[in-house]
């Protein structure tokens, strides 16, 4: 990875920084309109087909005719996990099993109780990915490895570096039968936003490429390309807030 990337994203931050503590009400407005991408872009990559004003108005508690239940329960479902995510970086709680599987549990919350924060007891594949992730017997074994490598080699990494890296090698193991591409990114986030870094928001747009530098990364162990696609993302999150205080990038 071209170093020059992560001391320019560090620029970034250090000149948002610099006008730290932000206005309350700026921060509000931009949390709103964050919690809104977020939750309609990171649904939509799975398949939701709410469109970014039906969810606005999902997360308002209007039923919208037409959709089923389970679409209107990812929306609200994601954003309590980001308030989840959000109180995980505020009260500096330790990156656990526990953590994360109770994370997964608010994503899976009334769509299915029954796999809901529990580790999955079938094999999977993931449609269109070369990678075919471990067998359901490792499961526990590779996130207790997963999460002890977290907390010692991980913490030595560029925080960009570690939290692309924690999505792969999470969704990499799919933990999970379902929501482990929504909990991968909403543990990217977490590790950003640990670091001080906003978090950031995969475009649907940008779907294909963000699955073929993930599968990259899990068939040739090459992290390079979706390091880099997250360096991306990193770079476009801080532009509303450089906008909304008049600071050039």
């Amino acid at each position: 990875m071209d170093h020059n990337t992560f001391i320019e994203l560090d620029q970034l931050k250090a000149k948002l920084d610099a006008h730290r503590p932000l206005d309350a009400g700026l921060v509000a407005r931009l949390r709103e309109n964050l919690v809104l991408d977020w939750t309609y872009n990171s649904n939509a990559i799975e398949g939701n087909t709410l469109t970014l004003q039906e969810t606005r108005v999902v997360l308002e508690g209007v039923t919208i005719g037409g959709k089923n239940i389970r679409e209107h329960l990812e929306a609200i479902n994601h954003r309590d996990a980001i308030v989840y995510v959000e109180s995980w970086v505020q009260k500096e709680e330790p990156f656990t099993e526990h953590a994360i599987r109770n994370l997964h549990h608010l994503v899976l919350k009334g769509i299915d109780e029954a796999n809901a924060g529990r580790y999955r007891t079938v094999n999977v594949k993931i449609g269109g990915a070369k990678h075919v992730p471990p067998e359901c017997l490792n499961v526990p074994s590779l996130m207790a490895e997963f999460v002890e490598w977290h907390n010692a080699l991980a913490m030595t990494m560029h925080a960009i570096e570690r939290a692309a890296r924690v999505h792969v090698d999470f969704v990499g193991i799919h933990p999970f039968v379902d929501g482990n591409g929504r909990t991968s990114r909403l543990l990217m986030n977490l590790e950003l936003m640990k670091a001080g870094f906003p978090p950031v928001v995969i475009p649907v747009e940008r779907r294909l490429e963000y699955y073929q530098t993930l599968d990259c990364a899990h068939t040739t162990h090459d992290y390079q390309p979706f390091i880099r696609f997250v360096c991306e993302c990193v770079k476009a999150s801080f532009e509303p807030y450089l906008f909304a205080l008049g600071i050039k990038a």
